[in-house]
C-alpha cells in the first residue's frame, strides 16, 4: 500500500494535505512542496507512535526485516 496524499490550495492562499487513510494526517504549508514534506513527515510519525504503541497500522512495503 502507498500513502495517499491528497494536497489542495485554500482561499488563503496557504496549501494544504492530507493522508485520508491515516486519521489527523493534515498538514499546512506557504508552498506546494512544504505542504507536501510537512504531510509526508506527520504521515510517518502516525505511523511509528501506533508501532510503539502496539496500534494497528497499513500494510505498508517501507522495511524488509531479515529472518
Amino acid at each position: 500500500m502507498n500513502i495517499k496524499i491528497e494536497v489542495e490550495q485554500e482561499e488563503d492562499g496557504r496549501w494544504i494535505a492530507e493522508a485520508p487513510d491515516l486519521p489527523g494526517a493534515l498538514a499546512y504549508g506557504k508552498t506546494r512542496d512544504e505542504a507536501v514534506a510537512h504531510g509526508k513527515a506527520l504521515a510517518l510519525r502516525i505511523i511509528a507512535d501506533r508501532i510503539e504503541h502496539g496500534e494497528p497500522v497499513p500494510d505498508l512495503q517501507v522495511f524488509s526485516v531479515a529472518a
